[in-house]
């Protein structure tokens, strides 16, 4: 079973989705991240065993599942990711300390506003010559830091950008079109065993140029440890997204080029595919100070 928010003649609904059976919340998703797992798990059971709408799964048109939840980012979970960071940053150490430490890095990735969803354009900055995707599971916590549920996650980067320097990592991590999720909230009681595989493939033209899988049993931090710290000094009422990491990244050789398709799968959570295209302008040519 899934939760998505969709368009069906015109207007926006938040339904449940199982198999070719599609039942209407009767609440948005805020008001069921507003409450304890429990209860909006019962809300969402008891619509899901109503009567359907009569519209096909098919022809429905899925939005990104968000109404007013911004998206947030953990780095450096994954030993893999540690390793990429280091190799790109002119202050490699950094990273490996981040790896061990007891606090993880988390930022700021995306309002609702600027994510994406599946089958849209993800971008890549004009101002950088190195940027790629970044697979993650990305977790739907509820007012109170539980999961609530998983979906597919591509944190986009700029490799070139946060290489440069750390501080530069809102500009690597934060613009248009830079945070991509799948269409369906696989809700965590009805998710699969963790933990899950995560598999990536990009494709330029008829060739596949890159493809890696992972698998978030080498997280070094679990989804509710993550969500933890990012919860400890700020409140979301309506709960929020994170984004747990990435286990995947390209050799230092390859960067992602317009017109690239990125597909991106977890296995029992979904399926996400988005067509690769330039954001922004050319830097401005100015001395350094």
């Amino acid at each position: 079973m899934a939760i998505s928010r969709v368009l069906i003649g015109g207007a926006v609904s938040w339904v449940t989705t199982r198999g070719e059976e599609l039942a209407e919340l009767p609440v948005p998703l805020a008001e069921l991240l507003a409450l304890p797992l429990d209860e909006a798990r019962a809300i969402v059971e008891s619509a899901s065993s109503g009567a359907t709408t009569g519209v096909p799964v098919a022809g429905i048109r899925y939005l990104v599942p968000l109404d007013s939840q911004e998206v947030w980012a953990a780095g450096v979970t994954y030993r893999r990711s540690r390793d990429g960071r280091m190799e790109e940053s002119t202050e490699a150490t950094i990273y490996d300390r981040v790896y061990s430490a007891r606090r993880p890095e988390v930022f700021f990735k995306s309002n609702p506003e600027r994510v994406v969803g599946d089958g849209d354009a993800v971008g890549i900055r004009a101002d950088s010559a190195w940027n790629v995707p970044e697979p993650e599971l990305a977790v739907v916590a509820n007012s109170r830091g539980e999961v609530f549920g998983y979906l597919v996650g591509n944190d986009m980067s700029s490799r070139s950008i946060e290489g440069d320097n750390p501080l530069y990592l809102p500009q690597a991590k934060v613009y248009d079109r830079a945070c991509a999720l799948s269409s369906a909230i696989v809700p965590v009681w009805d998710a699969p065993d963790w933990p899950f595989e995560i598999g990536i493939s990009i494709t330029r033209g008829d060739a596949e140029v890159f493809a890696g899988t992972t698998s978030t049993s080498l997280l070094t931090r679990s989804p509710s440890e993550l969500v933890e710290w990012l919860i400890l000094a700020q409140e979301f009422p309506a709960g929020v997204v994170l984004l747990t990491g990435t286990g995947i990244v390209p050799d230092a050789g390859f960067t992602l080029a317009v017109g690239d398709t990125v597909a991106i799968e977890i296995a029992g959570i979904g399926s996400l595919g988005n067509p690769v295209i330039s954001v922004g302008r050319a830097a401005p040519d100015r001395p350094a100070q």
